[in-house]
């Protein structure tokens, strides 16, 4: 067995960058820029205004004459004479010869005249320059951001229509278990309900992960090698869930062998999802995770979401803190214990169930309590490592 902290290195140093690729815009939510984009002209291209009413001459204040409008989509620029004002509208490019826009609602017309009202006036108020938001051949974004609506948004307005990203990882869940039972049908005797392929796909797809495949696998060696072969046909990481101890039926560790897969770990100092196996086979990885559902998803967010940023996907991590303790907690020595608990307000307590088999707790749970291999007992009002979780 080895630590928890060597473990995360050996991910670390085993995981490499997705290649990058051009897709379109629109399917671009929730990944990360590849390559820094620049723009290719600047925006706005022309003096804008930025709201609705008059374009002016600073230089000109007074009672003004009023002549001609200027709507958003003009493609001629009028000619504005001193001491005339033109209306205007949002988006709108200014006359020749204006350098202001006053507010529809700090004017008053009479007649063919403009009176103004505005004494916070100053020059330039409600006009956007030439390269405003962004400026020819000036960086518009930087690799590695994350392709929020906004962000979509910002890169359309500058003129895109695909941008590089990261690709899309695919992933593939193995299930492993002769007793497991698809949720809404009926339990024979010895099945439970097969929990863990929804509770990872949804993960994943909160990790931004939209490309998922679920498989199944019995408890024999050469089906679930099959399997397994499969997976490794069409996926950038493979989950599997289940058959990663030692008992006869566990035939996790063989068939990754068989499929040709190196073995980097199996088994951490760790409480729970101490039997984590994890290999590589050129830049794929391959994680065998324990088939109790707590130690499933506590194994995702310690090693496989990390896994999944560093190749270059911009995720909301476990954030690492530090949180006063409320209650006392003991423990064995010689593993690092992951406890579910719930943070608030710079204080953290342990949840009570915290059995690797059971997700009652871990469905309140917004943090973990990470006590090291060396501890043995914390108490109230110690200050314990926190792990946060992306809730």
């Amino acid at each position: 067995m080895i630590s928890v902290e060597a473990a995360k290195a050996i991910i670390k140093d085993c995981t490499i960058k997705a290649p990058i690729v051009k897709i379109s815009l629109v399917e671009a939510l929730g990944l990360t820029l590849g390559e820094p984009v620049y723009a290719a002209i600047d925006i706005p291209a022309f003096t804008q205004s930025s709201m609705d009413g008059y374009a002016l001459k600073f230089s000109d204040l007074r009672e003004l004459e009023l002549a001609g409008e200027m709507q958003a989509g003009a493609t001629a620029i009028q000619k504005m004479e001193p001491y005339q004002a033109t209306r205007i509208f949002t988006g709108a490019p200014l006359p020749e010869g204006a350098d202001t826009v006053i507010m529809q609602e700090k004017v008053k017309r009479e007649g063919g005249q403009l009176l103004l009202l505005d004494d916070q006036l100053r020059m330039g108020t409600n006009v956007r320059p030439i390269g405003a938001e962004a400026k020819k051949g000036e960086l518009a974004m930087d690799a590695g951001t994350y392709l929020s609506p906004a962000a979509i948004g910002f890169l359309a307005g500058i003129g895109l229509t695909e941008v590089p990203v990261y690709q899309p990882l695919q992933v593939t869940i193995i299930l492993t278990g002769n007793e497991l039972q698809d949720p809404g049908k009926p339990l024979a005797f010895g099945q439970v309900y097969e929990a863990n392929s929804v509770m990872l796909k949804a993960a994943l797809q909160q990790a931004q992960v939209k490309q998922v495949k679920v498989l199944k696998a019995v408890d024999k060696l050469d089906e679930l090698i099959s399997v397994l072969q499969t997976s490794l046909l069409i996926s950038d990481m493979v989950l599997l869930t289940g058959g990663v101890s030692v008992g006869d039926y566990d035939f996790v560790v063989a068939a990754t062998a068989a499929c040709g897969i190196t073995q980097q770990f199996h088994k951490i100092r760790q409480k729970p999802g101490k039997p984590l196996f994890f290999g590589t086979k050129g830049r794929q990885l391959v994680f065998g995770l324990p088939g109790n559902p707590s130690s499933v998803l506590t194994c995702f967010y310690e090693y496989v979401l990390p896994a999944l940023a560093a190749t270059g996907q911009q995720l909301q991590e476990v954030k690492q803190i530090t949180a006063t303790l409320t209650n006392n907690y003991k423990k064995t020595m010689g593993l690092t214990h992951f406890i579910k608990a719930s943070y608030q307000n710079g204080q953290v307590t342990p949840l009570p169930a915290q059995e690797s088999f059971r997700l009652h707790s871990f469905a309140q749970a917004n943090a973990f309590i990470v006590l090291k291999e060396e501890q043995t007992e914390v108490v109230a009002g110690e200050i314990v490592d926190v792990h946060l979780l992306p809730l």
